[in-house]
């Protein structure tokens, strides 16, 4: 950068005069005064400390990133030392709040990622998923400034090899070494570039930031309308329904792009809600009519249900809340952890709901897997603690339970459950039909059945006296109950219920067949049954832990 820029700078209009070029060089010409050369000094000992990646500066790194802020700070230090006048930065005044606040004053507040923005000449910026590309006016100036940040390395590189340090005579340093007047000039083509480049670039950042946030500022508008047509219109208005339909989709938009914690799905449909709905009516209409204890089997359709309302209202609250601080929605919508939170309750209720409350067939066999392991607790006290603490020998016996319950009653609920969960077990075949137009279970399968019945015939014979008090089946189904929870030989406590050496055989070799079914249960596709057995254990004890409902003093973000 040469004398002449400096005086084309200074001068008013770009009509410089001998008196203004002699007032200039009056100005910033001369000798470097001691505060001056102070500066210097430590301007070219940060520069000494720029980490440098293939040849241009290092911004990336972390240790690459420090040095340079603090280079640029002692480039401001110069010039203040200098004092050479500033760019104007007026325009600072119709940032928004948040550059406001990262842009205080006029002051030049040199920022190493406004540099590395110039320095990488990438026009592309990705948020959410969406490409955004800077103007052919931001990337001109950015073009300017590179070329002045190219300029001023050269000039301090220069006062570095001479001028500070050099062991040649002081005449001889005087005169290899950038003037002052160069230096002033280099440092004020620098900040006016920094001030154009600054400007556009930020307040087209504004923009791109704003667009991101609508995705935010759309589905609270729509809640808005949603709340103010359920408040004002009435439960039964299509255009409620179309609404909630519209902000359905704006919430599976923005899992799409915001939940990195799951799975970011966007294909939980408003047929999860309109069911989870119609469930929770028909479960209170029931208890109405017959009482909660006698509908305590649709508990866990309940429960299910109730889930994805909460977790869909849970969403809601959040856009009410944030909708008055629009501005303080981190446009990278993944950066937000409160809204990240309650998108990891939806899309886990909602994955829930899509599964096992959409579902009816489904739906009506987890309740009936439920209601009878429920009872089971009846029988097997430990059971009830198992489920209580999680313990880990609990997702041991689960998958125990859940064949064992099949082959007790294989035409029930449940068999819609075990038929989802291992489907190619279940085939169109000529043997004997168990289920009514359903497929029928493999020969497999089928036999697991049959040496089940095989078992009951075996304890009625055995136990003549127990009609009269208790079903034969009931003292067979204990003592299986009992070997399927414990998960070990109970061959003393068969013996000991009256049954003959051979059948207490029999039921051995009955659990160890009953055991490979329920480690297929589970591998065959771990992720579906851990879902489910997730899903039993939160039915039966009624228990569901989500931190965006966990109340907080302080609204987060």
């Amino acid at each position: 950068m040469s004398a002449h820029m400096l005086r084309r700078f200074c001068t008013a209009n770009g009509g410089g005069s001998s008196s203004s070029s002699e007032a200039t060089d009056s100005t910033f010409g001369g000798p470097v005064t001691p505060p001056e050369m102070m500066a210097l000094r430590r301007l070219v000992e940060s520069h000494r400390a720029l980490l440098s990646d293939h040849g241009l500066t290092d911004v990336r790194s972390e240790a690459g990133y420090a040095a340079c802020a603090n280079f640029l700070s002692e480039i401001d230090r110069v010039a203040r030392a200098m004092r050479l006048p500033t760019a104007s930065r007026a325009y600072r005044r119709s940032f928004s709040a948040n550059y406001r606040a990262l842009f205080p004053d006029n002051a030049r507040l040199y920022r190493v990622d406004v540099l590395e923005t110039a320095l990488d000449q990438h026009s592309e910026i990705w948020v959410n998923g969406e490409k955004f590309e800077l103007s052919s006016d931001a990337m001109s100036y950015a073009t300017a400034l590179q070329q002045a940040w190219t300029e001023i390395m050269t000039i301090v590189g220069e006062w570095r090899n001479f001028g500070l340090e050099n062991t040649l005579d002081l005449a001889e340093v005087e005169r290899l070494r950038p003037h002052r007047t160069e230096l002033a000039a280099a440092l004020l083509a620098l900040d006016v570039a920094w001030a154009q480049f600054e400007n556009k670039y930020i307040c087209e950042l504004i923009a791109i930031e704003e667009r991101a946030r609508q995705l935010i500022v759309s589905a609270a508008d729509v809640d808005f309308k949603l709340l103010y047509s359920e408040d004002f219109v009435g439960a039964n208005d299509k255009a409620q329904d179309d609404l909630e339909r519209q902000l359905v989709a704006c919430i599976a938009h923005i899992n799409a792009v915001a939940n990195y914690k799951c799975k970011g799905r966007d294909d939980l449909g408003h047929d999860i809600l309109l069911t989870a709905k119609r469930i929770m009516k028909e479960v209170e209409a029931q208890r109405a009519q017959y009482g909660e204890d006698n509908t305590e089997c649709r508990a866990a359709a309940s429960l299910l249900a109730s889930e994805v309302i909460a977790a869909f209202q849970s969403v809601r609250l959040y856009l009410r809340r944030v909708r008055p601080c629009m501005e303080r929605v981190d446009p990278h919508l993944c950066n937000n952890p409160g809204l990240v939170t309650r998108l990891v309750d939806w899309e886990t209720s909602w994955e829930i709901g899509a599964r096992y409350v959409r579902d009816i067939p489904l739906l009506d066999a987890i309740c009936d897997i439920v209601s009878a392991i429920k009872s089971a607790q009846t029988i097997v006290p430990s059971l009830t603690d198992m489920c209580e603490d999680c313990d880990v020998e609990l997702f041991l016996v689960l998958p125990r339970l859940v064949v064992l319950l099949y082959v007790a009653d294989p035409s029930a609920h449940r068999s819609n459950l075990v038929r989802s969960m291992l489907p190619h077990r279940f085939v169109s075949s000529k043997y004997d039909q168990i289920f009514s137009g359903r497929p029928n279970p493999s020969l497999e399968l089928h036999s697991l059945y049959r040496q089940f019945n095989l078992l009951h015939q075996e304890v009625s014979l055995v136990h003549p006296a127990a009609v009269s008090h208790s079903a034969p089946m009931d003292m067979a189904w204990e003592i299986l109950l009992k070997r399927a929870i414990q998960g070990h030989s109970d061959l003393t406590a068969a013996e000991k219920s009256g049954c003959p050496a051979d059948t207490a055989k029999r039921i051995e070799e009955f659990m160890l067949g009953l055991e490979r079914w329920s480690v297929e249960l589970q591998r065959h596709c771990p992720q579906d049954w851990n879902q489910c057995s997730a899903v039993l254990v939160q039915c039966i004890t009624g228990h569901v832990a989500r931190e965006s409902r966990v109340p907080t003093e302080k609204f987060q973000i």
